[in-house]
């Protein structure tokens, strides 16, 4: 790979994108300026606008080597989607010629039977539509025009996660906008932006190959830990090992070419594990570059001989992977609506909205918590790596004792900004940030945002910014409903603020979530809930308080919520089947057998031994044989155990009491399982165990 000069970036970035830069230079003043209204305005789309952007857009893309367009959508599978048709036509001559219409552009016609619907539609009703989203930048990929989309049935119920996405930032805006209002701002729209920062593993290629639990379920379902782990802490923000580095160099340029912004990249805490992080952009775009992101990540590791894993929790023992959703608010003139003001007034604007964030949080604290639930994330939400499956919001000190002092109606005495001297003069003095940051915390404020950590390293962000911008846009409603009636809006303000600052306070919490007592706290003095896995967490979406405000905001239909739900759970039950089936498979036709082999040698070598000398103890021989002999009939009872609850399964007609018995009886017996083999792994041979063990694959890439 060609490396890309520092001077050069700037010409890379976005090479591959058909941005406002080309639109600007390639389309007429009028047809950009009607394009821009419906991007920036939410304006319908003009047909003659489409004809004339799908012209420049071919143009652009044949000229970039693309022979191909496809429209991108991501559907319910949690990955993305795309078909690709040439640009060819025949012409009269025999020849071909690259033509692209505007109505290729606005609408696809993709095969859905085989997409997740959750009972919305038949297998056998296949007609699917794409709609062109032109909020989003189109852009090329191996050679291939995509035209990033919203995914819908015949009948028009979204059969994809852009278009609930969609709905829900409008609701959003359409609430926030009223709220401005009120406090003399006149705004286009109100849009949300996220950061989300990404954790992986990279693991050597060949190695990965040699273990059948990677590649069938992308986690280790067996290993027993190495001598070394991540307890020195060495691994965090250390030097980036060569043959790491030039898969992040890789990397940045291929994302760079999409226009995402990929800023930061470093180690993570566990061996092999590392982030990187991009720039904030709207939501939607967000979503689609996150989505682009983990493909790419994955694409450009096997280049390099190694393979990306995005499993919540790859390795037992070690930190899993996260994704941290950072969230904000901003208006069309660049007002974050999440950061304190310089004149009371605006920090009134400020309170009220980081009060609808709260409310919000505690009144749907169960919506957000399903809206990250998978089978890889329960692995790790709860573990002290990740924060708890109680979600609770931190706001620091400073936060805390200014709503403390509306509360109860007593002057804040702020803290002017501390300088921290070092000690050392040749070091620069700097400010103390008013808050420090709470890792342990599942939902933090960080100065001018929201951090939601809760969320997998697989997961799309889309489902956590659906609930999130839904239930922001449920508190606006409301808190624009009661402040437009009012006769003093100062008074009733104030109010409205403290009132409820006071009846939503128990979602604050500024302490440690890994501690056992927060939890015994949260579930039995706050009452919030304590949703541990998504068995537990799922069904809630059904809930009649959850469902009558995503319906009132449009942001779902009932059959749509219904789908969801039942797509949810069976993903959840069909991974951990997937998993459990993997087990048996290992177990029998490479772990029983290698242990059997190493036994014989044992037993062999000890015959050998005692035949020479009566006084030959062999008690390592004896005693390892002895474990060995008692673990394989362990593990021989744990499988068949295991077997019969994946046959058990089959019994099950409803899906929410398939994944109980998922959660109840499959998941205990496939722990029980990998004790025993673990176990078993560490008094065999090296040379006899089939598989590479955690040490090589956490260390290899070194």
């Amino acid at each position: 790979m060609e490396k890309t000069s520092v001077s050069s970036v700037p010409e890379l970035f976005g090479s591959m994108v058909f941005d406002d830069r080309v639109m600007r230079a390639r389309l007429s003043a009028k047809v950009y300026e009607s394009l821009r209204k419906t991007i920036d305005e939410d304006a319908r789309l003009d047909e003659t606008v489409a004809e004339a952007v799908a012209k420049e857009m071919r143009d652009w893309a044949v000229e970039n080597g693309a022979t191909h367009f496809t429209h991108w959508f991501q559907p319910l599978t949690g990955v993305t989607a795309e078909k690709h048709d040439s640009f060819i036509t025949p012409s009269p001559d025999g020849g071909v010629i690259m033509e692209f219409s505007g109505k290729e552009l606005i609408k696809g016609e993709p095969d859905a039977s085989s997409f997740p619907s959750g009972g919305l539609r038949a297998t056998f009703e296949a007609r699917g539509y794409t709609a062109w989203d032109p909020t989003s930048y189109a852009f090329i990929k191996d050679h291939t025009l995509c035209i990033p989309t919203a995914f819908c049935s015949y009948s028009g119920e979204a059969l994809d996660k852009k278009t609930p996405l969609l709905r829900s930032m409008q609701a959003l805006s359409r609430q926030a906008k009223r709220i401005l209002k009120l406090f003399g701002k006149e705004v286009k729209y109100v849009r949300t932006s996220v950061g989300p920062e990404q954790e992986y593993f990279l693991i050597d290629e060949a190695m990965y190959q040699k273990r059948p639990d990677l590649v069938y379920t992308g986690r280790t379902l067996f290993g027993a830990m190495p001598p070394k782990g991540q307890e020195l802490d060495d691994h965090y923000f250390g030097v980036i090992k060569p043959r790491v580095n030039a898969f992040m160099e890789d990397l940045n340029n291929e994302l760079w070419k999409l226009g995402i912004l990929a800023k930061t990249e470093h180690n993570e805490v566990a061996p092999a594990q590392h982030e990187l992080a991009p720039i904030y952009s709207t939501t939607n775009v967000a979503t689609d570059n996150n989505q682009l992101t983990m493909e790419i990540m994955q694409k450009v590791a096997r280049r390099h001989g190694l393979v990306c894993l995005l499993h919540e929790k790859p390795f037992a023992g070690v930190n899993g992977s996260g994704k941290h959703n950072n969230w904000s608010m901003a208006t069309d003139t660049g007002m974050n609506l999440l950061s304190p003001g310089e004149t009371p007034h605006e920090n009134a604007q400020f309170l009220l909205f980081l009060c609808a964030v709260i409310q919000a949080v505690d009144d749907y604290q169960d919506l957000l918590r399903l809206s990250v639930a998978t089978a890889g994330n329960d692995h790790r939400l709860g573990a002290n790596e990740a924060p708890p499956a109680i979600i609770s919001v931190f706001l620091g000190d400073e936060l805390s004792a200014i709503l403390e002092a509306i509360k109860t109606d007593t002057p804040y005495q702020g803290k002017e900004k501390e300088v921290i001297k070092l000690g050392v003069h040749t070091l620069p003095r700097f400010s103390r940030d008013t808050t420090d940051r709470n890792r342990t915390s599942p939902f933090a404020f960080t100065g001018n945002k929201f951090e939601f950590r809760s969320l997998g390293s697989s997961n799309s962000i889309a489902c956590c910014n659906i609930m999130l911008n839904a239930a922001v846009a449920e508190s606006l409603k409301q808190y624009a409903d009661r402040l437009e009636g009012a006769e003093n809006f100062e008074s009733a303000l104030h109010d409205l603020i403290k009132e409820t600052i006071t009846k939503h306070e128990r979602i604050l919490f500024n302490g440690n979530g890994y501690g056992e007592e927060w939890i015994e706290e949260a579930t039995k003095v706050r009452g919030l809930s304590n949703l541990k896995t998504t068995a537990d967490a799922m069904p809630h979406l059904l809930d009649e308080k959850n469902m009558k405000m995503l319906m009132a905001h449009k942001v779902f239909t009932e059959s749509e919520l219904h789908s969801r739900c039942e797509i949810m759970l069976e993903n959840y039950c069909k991974t951990v089947n997937i998993e459990g089936h993997t087990m048996v498979d290992m177990v029998r036709k490479s772990y029983l057998p290698a242990i059997e082999g190493y036994l014989f040698d044992l037993a062999q070598a000890t015959s050998y031994m005692k035949s020479v000398s009566e006084n030959v103890k062999c008690k390592y021989e004896t005693s390892t044989i002895e474990r060995l002999s008692e673990l394989t009939d362990n593990i021989l009872e744990n499988v068949e155990a295991l077997e019969g609850s994946l046959e058990n399964l089959k019994g099950y007609s409803e899906i929410i009491e398939t994944s109980k018995a998922v959660r109840d009886d499959l998941i205990p017996k496939m722990d029980a399982l990998r004790k025993n083999v673990d176990e078993a792994e560490m008094l065999t041979s090296e040379k006899c165990w089939p598989v590479p063990s955690y040490g090589q694959l956490l260390f290899s890439v070194y």
